[in-house]
């Protein structure tokens, strides 16, 4: 393949894609808020995600643009934050977009984050990109929001694929940090009542699921997990003896609403119920390398 796009491919899932890929390109090139430059042969373009400075030229005979452009939801959802968490989403989308339909060359395959978050919080059944039920609260609209803008321009030239992305578990980054951080320090028990899913994947699989999406043509929206999402007292047990602790004081919610308040996060992302699988995937013949969790725990854990 001659050219892959990352936009905001300087984050934690950014550098998973590009230690993926590096070997795989002829060309890597990132969209980024910092300086323009080339490093280890990668080539770091300036863009401010909402309006053309030039950056644009990249995508023109690329086979690949993947958007990872959106402010965390890692933080608290005060009124100013709810509005760029939307906006950063809606606005980097609407301007690749745009980029798109004015290159003679366009990209062949565009692949946009969204998020597993889309479909309700659900204990009583398993959520698929077919059968999946969509809720209706913040994060859900702005996945909504954020779909629309990417899908409801035609670019008849370049295959458009929605990556439904649930927690991506990742060695040097990503929600496992913190998650460790509590089990070593006895603070690793279930979290609310525990019965919440997670939906997760390891961060190779993740990889790999983007190159087979790209190898297979893959269209519409799909759903990047795991096959067997874990209830959330579960998770956390097989993380304490992944860690080698041997108990974790449980945080109910009323603990973990005050905790969220002093590191300036919601406790939505451990409270609510993800219950996603990934029909589209296993359909296609994608095979798990980690759909384990205890597997999945001794590779990134071990040192």
């Amino acid at each position: 393949m001659k050219k892959l796009i990352i936009a905001a491919g300087t984050g934690f899932l950014g550098q998973v894609l590009i230690n993926h890929f590096k070997d795989k390109f002829e060309e890597i090139v990132i969209l980024t808020r910092g300086k323009s430059q080339t490093i280890n042969g990668i080539k770091y373009v300036n863009w401010n995600a909402r309006t053309f400075s030039g950056w644009e030229k990249e995508l023109e005979s690329a086979t690949v643009l993947i958007n990872l452009a959106g402010k965390s939801v890692d933080c608290r959802y005060t009124k100013e934050n709810k509005k760029e968490i939307l906006w950063s989403r809606i606005e980097s989308t609407k301007i690749l977009n745009k980029a798109v339909l004015n290159c003679k060359n366009p990209p062949k395959h565009w692949l946009n984050s969204s998020t597993a978050t889309i479909y309700r919080f659900s204990l009583d059944k398993q959520m698929d990109e077919v059968n999946g039920e969509i809720g209706n609260d913040f994060s859900i609209n702005v996945a909504l929001s954020w779909e629309k803008a990417f899908f409801k321009t035609e670019t008849s030239n370049t295959l458009k694929t929605a990556l439904r992305t649930s927690i991506v578990l990742g060695k040097n980054g990503g929600a496992l940090i913190p998650l460790k951080t509590l089990a070593k320090i006895g603070f690793g028990g279930k979290q609310g009542n525990g019965n919440q899913f997670i939906s997760w994947i390891h961060e190779e699989d993740f990889a790999n699921a983007v190159d087979f999406i790209i190898e297979k043509e893959i269209t519409g929206v799909i759903n990047v997990v795991s096959p067997e999402p874990i209830r959330n007292a579960d998770f956390m047990q097989k993380l304490r003896k992944a860690v080698g602790f041997p108990f974790g004081i449980p945080l109910n919610k009323f603990f973990l609403e005050i905790g969220a308040f002093f590191i300036r996060t919601e406790t939505e992302l451990v409270l609510k119920s993800r219950n996603v699988i990934p029909k589209k995937l296993l359909q296609n013949g994608f095979q798990f390398k980690f759909g384990d969790i205890d597997n999945a725990f001794k590779t990134l854990l071990k040192k």
